[in-house]
């Protein structure tokens, strides 16, 4: 069954949440680039996944400020920001600490949130997902910034399709009823202008110099995609960086 969607309020912003399970300690899970978390029910992958987690916590889904149903806003702010979308949630909830599950972008706010507020922070996962998103000479794994400008272009222009799947999920790429959900997936999670915005604002995200307050965290890589997908994931190794 879907769950409610309720709202908190992050300064003069509201964004939009939802509560899955009952379980001893709260999880909160932190979307990459664009959300709608009540399209997200619609695809059985994800909804298993979600009732999974929701199965032995209390699992706290919501859109980001300018995303799915949360408000739409003039610009898309920094990651700063934005972290504060977590606290305001986590605040709605009566939650005093919890363990935060980032994907993709969600990472490095999950970060970012966890070394800002250790004493809200139980454990920090992080699935398919980076500390710095443009390669540099200390930063060899990430992504040239010329690739990435092309990759944002793209995804503008063939939006209201199924964009950027065969990079997310190759594994269901090719398959007529996932892309069909996809595309409808990000149309109602963003305008083509706003997924944009979001884009653009990554490629400023470097969180390396927080790494070091952090511990624990949990590390994850998708197989074989390079972007991740929720529940399409494998651990690949564990970091616990000291203070």
């Amino acid at each position: 069954m879907k769950p409610e969607t309720r709202y908190a309020r992050s300064g003069d912003v509201n964004i939009a949440y939802q509560v899955v399970g009952e379980g001893p300690r709260d999880l909160v899970l932190v979307p990459g680039w664009v959300s709608n978390i009540e399209v997200f029910w619609e695809e059985p992958t994800a909804a298993r996944f979600f009732e999974r987690l929701g199965a032995f916590t209390r699992l706290v889904l919501f859109d980001k400020r300018g995303t799915g149903l949360s408000d739409r806003v003039d610009s898309i702010p920094n990651l700063e920001t934005r972290m504060d979308d977590v606290r305001a949630v986590m605040d709605a909830i009566r939650s005093p600490r919890a363990t935060l599950l980032g994907y993709s972008e969600g990472g490095p706010m999950c970060a970012l949130f966890s070394a800002t507020y250790p004493e809200r922070t139980a454990a920090l996962i992080m699935i398919g997902s980076y500390a710095r998103r443009i390669w540099a000479p200390d930063y060899p794994c990430g992504t040239p910034r010329q690739e990435w400008e092309e990759f944002i272009e793209r995804t503008v222009r063939e939006w209201g399709g199924p964009v950027g799947l065969e990079a997310r999920a190759p594994s269901v790429a090719a398959d007529p009823r996932f892309r069909e959900w996809w595309a409808h997936f990000l149309r109602l999670g963003a305008s083509p202008g706003a997924g944009r915005a979001v884009l653009r604002m990554n490629t400023d995200i470097d969180v390396r110099s927080i790494l070091p307050a952090i511990r624990p965290v949990r590390c994850w890589s998708p197989t074989p995609s390079r972007i991740s997908w929720p529940g399409r994931a494998s651990p690949s190794r564990t970091a616990a960086p000291t203070r």
